[in-house]
């Protein structure tokens, strides 16, 4: 059995950081991370810079990138005029973000769900007539930091419109890191009554410290395709001193231990996690890494 490892460490991770990151670090993170074996790599996000300074270099970024063949390079496109300047720049997948609370979503992008929704059948229709894969996100799947509670049925109803939009792949995101194994167990029931089970993947942050056992019992349920980050980049912009993502390199060791296949070389990773901690000069926040003392 594998399991296909999501990195979205360039993206999610570098968009928390307050100090922009120089271009040259983001492409050669992005290569280091190919280098590692890792399938697919989050690579940027075509946001307008106002909202995101840190993704402001996103065209150069693309451009930069050195490509290997059968790694996929996903942006995230937040409506029709992100997605046209990310086709533009070459990005032969995107990504599109929906939230399961009505709070989250009025905060984040300013409008209801179900308005998001709308403004992502622009996206999936243009994409379809262009040949780019759509891979859909919901956030606040296990708790807002707005509303609290999340109901597993109503994630259920934003997934299942995801999937008959088009998305390939629906990515359940534990936004705040609140959610346990007993919830997430919870959770993919509903989802998966609505959306096969084979088409979603977990994004589980750790800022509560549950985000490996929630992997795990996902996977226990049929799940195949896990979103992490590089030494545990993207500190949660909702909770004060939360870590943020899940560390690519802890699901890795936890999955060979497992004896699951992922194709990544963990040395590799742990290079390319260092390397981004050097570079802006934080401590990694992957267990694996301190472990092994690489920094």
């Amino acid at each position: 059995m594998g399991v296909k490892i999501v990195e979205v460490g360039p993206r999610d991770g570098l968009q928390n950081e307050k100090t922009l990151v120089p271009t040259e670090v983001k492409i050669h993170l992005i290569d280091m991370l190919s280098e590692a074996g890792l399938p697919v790599i989050e690579a940027t996000s075509f946001v307008s810079p106002e909202w995101v300074p840190q993704m402001a270099d996103q065209v150069e970024v693309m451009k930069g990138i050195n490509r290997r063949p059968g790694v996929s390079y996903p942006v995230l496109t937040p409506n029709l005029k992100g997605f046209q300047a990310a086709v533009k720049a070459g990005a032969a997948e995107v990504a599109i973000f929906g939230a399961a609370s009505e709070l989250f979503s009025k905060k984040n992008i300013n409008c209801s769900v179900d308005e998001s929704l709308q403004r992502f059948e622009e996206v999936t229709k243009a994409a379809k007539e262009a040949g780019v894969r759509v891979r859909g996100y919901v956030s606040c799947v296990l708790g807002c930091p707005y509303e609290g509670q999340v109901s597993p049925d109503k994630v259920a109803q934003v997934a299942k419109r995801l999937y008959s939009m088009g998305c390939y792949e629906i990515s359940l995101g534990d936004t705040i890191g609140v959610g346990t194994p007993g919830g997430m167990a919870e959770l993919l029931e509903a989802v998966s009554r609505e959306v096969p089970v084979d088409a979603l993947a977990v994004h589980c942050h750790d800022t509560y410290g549950q985000a490996l056992a929630n992997i795990l019992i996902a996977l226990q349920m049929g799940i195949s395709v896990v979103d992490s980050s590089v030494a545990g980049l993207g500190g949660c912009p909702y909770a004060q001193g939360a870590s943020g993502n899940v560390a690519t390199e802890d699901v890795v060791y936890m999955l060979h231990g497992l004896g699951i296949q992922t194709g990544v070389d963990l040395p590799k990773l742990m290079d390319a996690g260092a390397f981004i901690c050097r570079s802006l000069n934080r401590k990694t926040s992957s267990k694996v890494a301190q472990a092994t003392c690489k920094l």
